[in-house]
Parts: structure tokens; C-alpha cells; sequence
């Protein structure tokens, strides 16, 4: 017995030497080696400020900086040793912490995002799970406005990883919160998505919460989809619940539009078109707008065009006016649309009925 725990020590000794060895010598190679294979496939400077071994077996990468695309203050990972027998990169325990990203894009739609090279085979990689940290994205949108519109999500943190029961389940379990924020650093809201995606099967099982979001500040993008009128104020809190079973997606969304405030300007020209104004018709006295809608659309080609959109948010407004009397629709008709005063006393009627 004796000797069976003298080999064992040895063993073990003779392990944490050849570690120890391995671990120098990552440290003053690695780096190096890191630095090069990022700028020959990425085409942009690179730099790597510390690599490390640490038991049982994890890389740590750290200061990695990647142009003037990203920063990142820390990677770790843990390589399968027996995959890479294979050919096959397989990474355990990924984490990304506090990395900031500066994405743009140009006039032409085109995004500042380097393309790989296509010399040789790449590597095969698998991440069994991934995990970011604090991470910071700053997009600067150079279409929609010449000088760059820019949005700053902070405080971004995202957990990827497999279902655990049954084992032969591929589904995985994501989690996903951040904050948006105005270059001036004004906090603009949070959004928190969460929930399960199996894409080989089609299925998942997720719910989107979007909290106290002022969408004023994202006028550039929506135009006058919101309103015909320019808000100077309105605060959006949405709930919705995604499932889909075989690429069948529905979506169901409870829409809160609230604190309504209108530019006052002169009176203009007033737009016929219903759709275009239909949020400033079916708000309640208090200037709020909550609508319940349902969207039917493929797991794998979400298409949902702005027109198909609106169609969808009129049709829940409709719905919702059987909660104000038809002398408030009138009179809200009348105010609102000079030129369907004339239909007043038929609107009475139809809602009267």
C-alpha cells in the first residue's frame, strides 16, 4: 500500500512539473501566437495583453484588443482534450467579461464587421455553454441619419446553455437583460429576454419584456408608424410570449403606450389614412394605449413586414373600442379628424348598436 501511494505521489509530481513548465511557456508563446492567427484571419491590428494555464485545465485570455471593433477585458475557457484528439474544438465554460464593442454602420446598410479569412480549413468549434459579462455595445447608425444615430446598450449580460433534463434534449436554456442608454447617458429602458430554443426541432418557449423604453429616441427608425404627429414623449412597456411547436411561431404581445405628448404645432393637413394614425385614435382619456395582439409567423424566417405590422396593432385597437362609449369615439373622431365630423352620427349609431 505504501508503495502504491509513493507511485501516486510521484505521479502527481511529476504532473504539476510538466504543468508548471507548460504554463511558463503558454504564458511567453501564446500570446503571440493568439495575436497573429486573430490578425490573419480578422485583417485588423490585434493585441493581447496576458494568456494563461490554470488547473484543471483553463485558458484565460486577458486585455484582448481587436481593433477599433472591440475591447474585451477577460476570456476563460476549457478546451475537451479528448475532442481535440478528433479535430474538434470543444469549449467548455465559456465566459466573456466586460467586453465593449463598437459597431457601425455605414449609409449603404453595411456593417463594420471584419470578414473571416477564407484561407484553409477552419477549425471546427463547439461551445457547450457561453456566458457574457457586463458587456457594453455601442452602435453607431450611419442610414438612418448622416451624423450617426447613436444607441448604447449597457449592462448587457447573456447566459447560453444546454436544457439538463431529459439528456437527450437539445434544446437550450438562454437568458438575456440589458440597459439602453443615450450617448448623453440618459437611460432610455430595459429589456429582459428569456427562455428555451430548440432549432433543429422548430420549438421554444420564450418570454420578451421591454421596460419603460422612451421610444421617442428611436424616431429615426420608426417615423410615423407611432403617429402622424411628433411625440415629444411616450413610454413603452411590452410583454410578450413566444412559442412555437414544429416552426409554427406565435407571438403574443400585450403593447402599453403611455405619457403621450404632442409637438404643438399649427394645424396641418390631416392624413386620411387610418392605419397611420390609428394609436392617436384609440388612446384612452389619459393618453394611454394598451393593445393585446397575436402574430402567427415561421421560427426559422420571422418575416413580419411594417404593413403587415400595423394591420395587426389596428385590429387590436379596434377591438379595444368597445370600452369607450360611442359618444367618446364620436367626439374623439370629431377632434381628432376634422374631415370625419361629417360621420359623427353614424359612428354613434354603429358602436350604439
Amino acid at each position: 500500500m505504501h508503495k502504491i501511494f509513493k507511485v501516486l505521489f510521484i505521479i502527481i509530481v511529476i504532473f504539476v512539473a510538466i504543468f508548471l513548465v507548460a504554463s511558463v511557456l503558454f504564458a511567453v508563446y501564446a500570446p503571440k501566437i493568439v495575436e497573429d492567427q486573430i490578425r490573419q484571419n480578422l485583417k485588423v491590428k490585434t493585441s493581447l495583453g496576458k494568456i494563461s494555464l490554470s488547473m484543471p485545465f483553463t485558458v484565460t485570455l486577458e486585455k484582448l484588443e481587436i481593433g477599433s471593433l472591440a475591447n474585451i477585458k477577460k476570456i476563460s475557457f476549457s478546451p475537451n482534450l479528448i475532442a481535440l484528439l478528433f479535430g474538434k474544438v470543444v469549449i467548455h465554460g465559456l465566459t466573456i467579461t466586460e467586453p465593449v464593442i463598437n459597431l457601425e454602420q455605414s449609409a449603404d446598410g453595411k456593417l463594420n464587421l471584419p470578414a473571416l479569412s477564407q484561407e484553409g480549413k477552419p477549425p471546427e468549434v463547439y461551445p457547450t455553454s457561453l456566458k457574457v459579462v457586463d458587456a457594453k455595445i455601442v452602435f453607431t447608425d450611419r442610414k438612418v441619419s448622416a451624423a450617426g444615430f447613436q444607441v448604447i446598450v449597457e449592462k448587457l449580460n447573456i447566459s447560453i446553455s444546454k436544457v439538463s433534463l431529459p439528456v437527450t434534449s437539445l434544446a437550450t436554456d438562454f437568458n438575456l437583460s440589458c440597459q439602453l442608454s443615450s450617448p448623453a447617458g440618459q437611460v432610455l429602458g430595459g429589456i429582459i429576454f428569456s427562455g428555451w430554443l430548440d432549432y433543429l426541432a422548430k420549438d421554444m418557449d420564450a418570454r420578451l419584456v421591454v421596460k419603460d423604453m422612451d421610444v421617442t429616441d428611436f424616431s429615426p427608425y420608426y417615423g410615423n408608424f407611432i403617429s402622424n404627429k411628433k411625440l415629444l414623449s411616450a413610454k413603452l412597456n411590452l410583454d410578450s410570449t413566444f412559442k412555437a411547436r414544429n416552426n409554427a411561431l406565435n407571438i403574443v404581445t400585450d403593447f402599453n403606450l403611455s405619457n403621450l405628448v404632442y409637438e404643438k404645432t399649427e394645424e396641418q393637413q390631416l392624413d386620411l389614412d387610418l392605419a397611420k394614425n390609428a394609436l392617436d385614435l384609440f388612446t384612452d382619456a389619459d393618453g394611454r394605449l394598451n393593445l393585446v395582439f397575436n402574430i402567427e409567423t415561421k421560427l426559422d424566417n420571422p418575416a413580419l413586414s411594417r404593413d403587415k405590422l400595423q394591420k395587426i396593432i389596428l385590429k387590436a385597437a379596434m377591438k379595444n373600442l368597445s370600452n369607450q362609449s360611442p359618444q367618446q369615439i364620436a367626439d374623439k373622431v370629431s377632434n381628432v379628424i376634422e374631415k370625419f365630423k361629417g360621420y359623427s352620427k353614424e359612428l354613434k349609431g354603429i358602436f350604439g348598436k
